[in-house]
């Protein structure tokens, strides 16, 4: 096995920082809310990440690279979605390629929202917060970034053009009020009114 390798499986043997601080808040998060049972408390489930191909879906080498991109930064090979319906406005064909999407669970999950809250997110350039408006009334957060550059994996002379990219952070909160009251304990920046 490669050096390399063996220093990258390493550093997945340890748990994942925001694991352990989930552990830490639900003991904030039943008092604040009152759940009778432990297994009430929301958790974290899984973070879809979506980067839509807009006008690079006609050219090969943008979908690699848009794939390329999005695996970089998710640690994870993303899947190539297709268009479900024929639009003549906007010359998209029923199967034509027109995005890349990941689906981060368990540790891998921990890592990312770990990476984004700490270092992603406060290199956005004037970042006051996050909008709290996001949620969509069944507990869970969707928020859009306007360029993958801001990822410190991504290199800046490799890339060939600026793509955002949607990040849903899916929990068992059956409430906004629950949910964001997780993800702020977790460590989320939400914008102060």
């Amino acid at each position: 096995m490669a050096k390399k390798t063996q220093e990258q499986l390493a550093a997945f043997t340890e748990p994942a920082r925001l694991k352990l601080k989930y552990k830490e808040i639900v003991p904030q998060l039943i008092e604040r809310f009152g759940y009778k049972n432990p297994m009430e408390v929301p958790k974290l489930v899984k973070i879809v990440m979506n980067m839509g191909l807009g006008a690079d879906k006609d050219n090969p080498k943008g979908i690699e690279a848009a794939v390329g991109d999005l695996a970089i930064i998710a640690g994870q090979k993303p899947v190539i979605t297709k268009a479900k319906k024929s639009v003549a406005n906007f010359k998209v064909r029923q199967g034509m390629n027109i995005g890349a999407k990941v689906t981060l669970r368990g540790d891998r999950m921990f890592y990312f929202a770990d990476k984004l809250i700490n270092i992603v997110l406060p290199r956005v350039r004037d970042f006051r917060g996050v909008s709290d408006s996001s949620f969509d009334g069944r507990g869970n957060y969707a928020m859009g970034l306007k360029e993958q550059l801001i990822f410190p994996e991504i290199n800046y002379d490799d890339v060939d053009k600026v793509r955002g990219m949607d990040i849903v952070f899916v929990t068992t909160a059956k409430t906004d009020e629950e949910a964001k009251a997780l993800l702020e304990l977790l460590g989320m920046p939400f914008a102060r009114d």
